[in-house]
């Protein structure tokens, strides 16, 4: 058996929702990530101190570590 450790890096925002979501399609995918995230009140303020903008396609290692820290690994 292969376990697979979660990596903290950048990653694109389809590409970590499809992480927490693999049995969604890929929008389908990224509309739930933003639903945990907008459901998240002090998450969603946590990534915008940490410079998240609407419209941004990429997360940093410390937006990833911050919705981690909130929603647990993927």
């Amino acid at each position: 058996m292969t376990t697979t450790t979660f990596r903290i890096h950048a990653y694109g925002v389809g590409e970590l929702a499809g992480l927490y979501n693999p049995h969604l399609s890929h929008r389908g995918a990224i509309m739930q990530l933003w639903r945990w995230i907008n459901y998240q009140g002090v998450l969603k303020e946590k990534l915008t101190t940490l410079g998240y903008r609407p419209g941004m396609r990429c997360f940093t290692p410390k937006m990833v570590a911050c919705i981690v820290e909130h929603l647990g690994e993927p």
